[in-house]
């Protein structure tokens, strides 16, 4: 693993060849697969679990509740929520849960919802608002996002 010296890496659990870049914020519980890179600017939470060959770009922050399988591209400044009625100080009992499926991939300055589930090898296109649940080898964009092709080839 290699970790920059700017980095704040508090968990243990982080794979074999993963790179983490500098400001990137690791809280204790978080659990990273092998060879992923999570890059500068990050924040990822106590209650995330990240697969193997995971990309995670610059301003991504990832919530308790994410669950990210293998092969997955997260985009620059996607935004993923896991709070339905987020108000200040006030916090639900469980948090909402995301599931990124094995090779999907999130687009720049996508936003997902929390409770949904993203299929495999599905692609989130740039900008798009996630409000439902996206099925497998689908092709999503725009506002609200609507499917634009049946299968990825």
């Amino acid at each position: 693993m290699n970790i920059h010296p700017l980095a704040d890496v508090q968990s243990s659990q982080i794979g074999e060849g993963t790179t983490v870049w500098q400001f990137a914020v690791i809280l204790p519980k978080a659990v990273i697969g092998k060879n992923c890179n999570i890059n500068c600017h990050t924040f990822i939470e106590n209650d995330v679990i990240i697969g193997d060959r995971v990309t995670i770009k610059s301003g991504v922050y990832i919530w308790d509740g994410i669950r990210i399988e293998d092969d997955v591209f997260v985009g620059p400044n996607a935004t993923f929520v896991n709070d339905k009625y987020p108000r200040s100080k006030k916090y639900p009992e469980k948090f909402q849960t995301i599931k990124i499926g094995r090779g999907a991939s999130i687009g720049a300055n996508a936003t997902i919802l929390g409770g949904i589930e993203i299929g495999n090898n599905a692609m989130i296109g740039a900008g798009s608002v996630v409000l439902k649940n996206i099925p497998a080898n689908t092709v999503w964009a725009g506002n609200p996002a609507k499917q634009i092709k049946t299968t990825l080839k």
